[in-house]
């Protein structure tokens, strides 16, 4: 199946959004850092969504560390968004199928 596109959705709280990344080969850890600034990284909660079954049966079956399918795969999340806090609210509302997956902090490698 090909990619999601998700311009229709994203085009109305462009104003809002402080950077994107679509979440494709190189996974969150490779993909969120291409948008901050240095000095400043993604902490991610990996309890915050659900990871789809097929990324556990692909960490079993393969015996694939856990900081190897975040850096590979996108674990479920197909966009990251960052926004200010303030408005955390009208983009969930507007992006049901929207989760909060972590915060951007001063540090200098993305953490989960």
């Amino acid at each position: 199946e090909p990619h999601r596109c998700y311009y229709h959705q994203l085009k109305p709280l462009l104003p809002l959004i402080k950077g994107m990344a679509h979440i494709t080969g190189g996974g969150l850890i490779g993909n969120v850092p291409r948008i901050l600034p240095q000095r400043i990284a993604a902490q991610f909660r990996s309890q915050a969504w659900t990871i789809p079954p097929i990324f556990q049966l692909i960490q079993q079956r393969g015996n694939v560390a856990q900081d190897e399918m975040y850096r590979v795969f996108n674990m479920g999340i197909g966009m990251v968004l960052i926004c200010s806090p303030k408005d955390i609210k009208q983009i969930t509302q507007a992006l049901p199928e929207a989760h909060i997956v972590g915060e951007v902090v001063e540090q200098l490698v993305c953490s989960y």
